[in-house]
């Protein structure tokens, strides 16, 4: 993790202000879901991307990509895994 030097006070409902420079940086667009997870005693908020889960696997990576005009999102084992699926399905045929 990067130490942004920024500190924040959490309001009277448990707010906390994301700083408007790190959300460019991050591109976290207003109304943007977040998910909160905790670590020992650090939170983590990352970008919720639910959307780009694999049908294969359930991993959500960067290097996730959509098929079939986004029908289809394979992560690269998922895709491997698909592959050898369908290979071996194409084998039997014969």
């Amino acid at each position: 993790m990067k130490n942004t030097g920024i500190v924040r006070r959490i309001d009277e409902l448990g707010r906390v202000v994301l700083p408007v420079e790190m959300r460019k940086v991050l591109n976290i667009k207003e109304k943007d879901p977040l998910e909160i997870y905790s670590d020992g005693d650090s939170i983590i908020l990352t970008k919720y991307a639910a959307n780009m889960a694999c049908l294969m696997t359930g991993e959500i990576t960067t290097q996730n990509r959509a098929y079939a005009g986004g029908k289809i999102v394979l992560s690269p084992r998922g895709a491997e895994l698909l592959l050898k699926d369908m290979m071996e399905a194409l084998s039997k045929k014969k």
